[in-house]
């Protein structure tokens, strides 16, 4: 699965730096059986607030291949990422094989590999005579539904 830079958090493009608070509800959504609806409002909800920790360490990229699937990456979708977090072990990255933009889940034990979440795909091993660098942490996925 390849990306391509959208952009950084603080700049004006995909969430703009002013605040834009929506209601949040008291009430979860029932992904099962409706339940009734309840009108009490909890709170507002920045999406800043949600999606982004350390703005000037985030930037956004759009997804394309369907290596990631399986971890609910899809083609198409825009990935909020955060290059202030030391990636660790099960993290999914946003990362440069042999000068190759790809995400994948980092996995350290009991090898160092880049593991695609869809069958199809084969892990990518890291050694040290990879050219690997790590751009930063997958922290969100922002993905439009089609209607």
């Amino acid at each position: 699965m390849r990306v391509t830079y959208l952009g950084s958090a603080e700049s004006s493009g995909f969430f703009a730096a002013k605040q834009m608070k929506m209601p949040l509800y008291v009430e979860s959504v029932s992904a099962g059986f409706p339940s009734p609806a309840q009108d009490f409002v909890e709170c507002s909800l920045d999406l800043n607030e949600l999606c982004i920790q350390h703005p000037s360490a985030t930037f956004f990229v759009r997804a394309q291949g369907d290596s990631m699937v399986d971890a609910g990456i899809h083609s198409g979708d825009v990935l909020v990422v955060d290059r202030s977090l030391t990636a660790k072990h099960g993290d999914i990255v946003i990362a440069s094989i042999h000068g190759e933009l790809t995400v994948k889940e980092l996995c350290l034990k009991p090898e160092s590999i880049l593991r695609p979440h869809n069958k199809a795909y084969p892990v990518i091993p890291i050694s040290e005579h990879s050219e690997f660098e790590i751009f930063g942490v997958v922290t969100g996925v922002v993905r439009r539904l089609d209607r």
